[in-house]
């Protein structure tokens, strides 16, 4: 018991204290509530999976996976995101329902850390995943009950950045014509680094020509005025359709009413490498990071022996929470305090008190130290107790 250790957490690992826990449930409900008012059915997947199957899956790099071995010498690992073990549950045993399925989860995730990153090895997401639906309908879908769900808490500023991880691939490849190149100023891009972007492009071989269509690129952010900047920088061909679709999603977006909540940013990438098209983050002042991210993946069911596409978004509860900040709970909280001779009255009155919804604690006052720290802690106390305990309190 001397070892200090014995009393800390593994790394990344964190508590949560009442109130925390209360907000976290109250934010959770209202999001569950409100997904399955759009038709989306609640589903769990195991938090352990074969390392081969998810950990294969999954968008991640493989140090960023929390291993494990069976008794067997079979590796696995601990679900590190909810989108490929759904790929996995719908691909085996759910696709021969009426398509498209949608599913809804919330689960916690793990992802192993090292002592410099400072961020969670557990936390929970909730999201969303429609499946076998291939319209630009259903991406606009996603986007439209991200932003429902956001609203039914009580977070009042966000903004939801759109992009296309396609029309980024076709761009880069058009004027480069060279893989790793691309992948270079594709990470400058997914660490938002315009500066670093800006000089590795002075290192390349380009025309004066491509130089400034790279360099323009970084503008393509906005509104629906961006559109047209975006096809004015692509060359005839897949990239064009790209952009077509993107006009399609705005015009979807305009049908929801929900175009003030949006902007658009070409620029936009993913670490999640089964991104195949549409995609998008949610952003609040509050936090410096994404509380949320999501985008259409066609291409991850073919790992699971089917040919199909999905679009879905998860949000992180702890990113939300943060970003809300001290949320009152939403009903009041009573204590009864009461001495031995008031007890049965005490029972009585919280049986009534809980029937009409409230949350009641019932406590002896011969268990409190200190009765006016001790009250401060409820909206409301009630005392029920004899002469003698009064003339003591």
């Amino acid at each position: 018991m001397g070892d200090l250790f014995t009393f800390e957490k593994p790394l990344g690992l964190r508590d949560t204290v009442p109130h925390i826990y209360e907000m976290k449930a109250h934010i959770e409900s209202c999001i569950v509530e409100e997904m399955k008012r759009w038709g989306y059915r609640l589903i769990e997947t195991p938090t352990i999976e074969y390392y081969d199957t998810i950990g294969a899956a999954s968008a991640l790099p493989d140090e960023k996976l929390l291993k494990l071995l069976d008794y067997e010498g079979r590796s696995l690992v601990l679900r590190p995101e909810m989108t490929a073990p759904i790929a996995r549950m719908a691909a085996t045993r759910l696709l021969k329902e009426n398509q498209p399925l949608r599913l809804a989860y919330s689960s916690y995730v793990y992802r192993a850390q090292h002592k410099s990153e400072g961020t969670p090895a557990e936390f929970k997401q909730i999201g969303v995943e429609c499946i076998a639906d291939n319209t630009v309908s259903a991406d606009g879908e996603m986007i439209a009950l991200l932003i429902a769900t956001l609203e039914k808490t009580a977070l009042n500023t966000f903004q939801i950045s759109i992009g296309n991880i396609q029309f980024v691939r076709v761009l880069f490849l058009q004027i480069l014509e060279d893989e790793e190149q691309t992948q270079t100023l594709t990470t400058f891009l997914y660490t938002k680094n315009d500066v670093g972007y800006r000089e590795y492009i002075k290192t390349l071989s380009l025309s004066s020509k491509n130089e400034q269509r790279l360099l323009d690129f970084l503008k393509l952010r906005g509104h629906e005025e961006v559109l047209e900047k975006a096809s004015a920088l692509l060359e005839e061909g897949e990239g064009k359709e790209v952009v077509r679709q993107m006009k399609k999603l705005w015009q979807v977006m305009m049908d929801y009413g929900v175009e003030k909540r949006i902007k658009l940013d070409f620029t936009l990438v993913s670490q999640m490498n089964y991104y195949s098209g549409i995609l998008f983050e949610v952003y609040s002042d509050q936090v410096g990071f994404p509380i949320g991210n999501g985008g259409r993946y066609d291409y991850l069911f073919n790992q699971f022996g089917k040919n199909t596409g999905a679009t879905g978004f998860a949000l992180r509860l702890d990113l939300l929470v943060e970003a809300i900040g001290y949320l009152n709970s939403n009903k009041p909280r009573l204590c009864i305090l009461f001495s031995e001779d008031r007890r049965k009255e005490a029972y009585h009155m919280s049986k009534e008190k809980r029937a009409q919804g409230l949350h009641v604690v019932l406590q002896d006052i011969k268990g409190v130290t200190h009765l006016d720290t001790y009250k401060d802690q409820y909206e409301e106390t009630i005392l029920l107790i004899g002469d003698a305990e009064r003339t003591n309190t």
